[in-house]
């Protein structure tokens, strides 16, 4: 008996010292205990869970503390836990070409291979994400699907004209917004230019 107690605390100290580098108070760290490494066994999982950070690029991403709601499948198989499902949230950001305030409503698929300690293929454990014991953590799966996701170069519209070149005005807001302009290589000649009355502008200055 003795023996087996033994192993039995030997077996639960070695999955805490597993899962160590776990936070298992994060909502993205998921147990996948009853599904026994049965292959075929799964169950579903619905919930909602505060946005890391770092979820987006320099113009547009989803806003740490905002909700992200997940639908997921976890199903045991022969090498580990394929997590698959879809997780939706709300980008915000600013127009690339007049930097008015942009958001988009994003579903966002997520499959990704959480394979048993050990297991990964010789020559793909950096390609790979492991189970730490009986727990995975889908907090980079989720961040690296949401970013991909995300439009490169958002806008307001397909037809934003953008910004004045020369006085940043908006153009959206004035469509016959100009500049009057001199190509430079004319504008010396501007002082030989003489009025009706034969004055040049510069002696009219004077």
């Amino acid at each position: 008996m003795w023996t087996v107690g033994a192993e039995v605390v030997s077996y639960r100290s070695h999955r805490e010292e597993l899962v160590t580098s776990l936070d298992r108070r994060s909502p993205l760290v998921l147990d996948t205990l009853e599904l026994g490494r049965r292959p075929g066994s799964m169950r579903r999982v619905q919930y909602t869970v505060a946005a890391p950070a770092d979820m987006g690029t320099e113009v547009i991403g989803v806003l740490e503390g905002s909700d992200v709601g997940l639908d997921l499948r976890l199903e045991a198989v022969m090498e580990g836990v394929l997590v698959s499902g879809t997780a939706r949230a709300t980008a915000t950001g600013e127009c690339v070409r007049c930097l008015d305030d942009v958001e988009r409503q994003l579903a966002v698929d997520i499959q990704e291979l959480f394979v048993y300690p050990g297991k990964s293929p010789e020559g793909e454990e950096e390609d790979l994400h492991e189970l730490e014991g009986d727990q995975l953590d889908l907090e980079t799966v989720l961040r690296d699907a949401v970013v991909l996701a995300l439009p490169f170069q958002p806008v307001c519209s397909d037809e934003c004209p953008g910004l004045c070149s020369q006085c940043g005005a908006r153009l959206a807001d004035d469509p016959g917004h100009q500049h009057d302009s001199v190509d430079p290589r004319w504008a010396a000649l501007q002082t030989l230019v003489v009025d009706p009355r034969g004055v040049s502008p510069d002696q009219e200055e004077s």
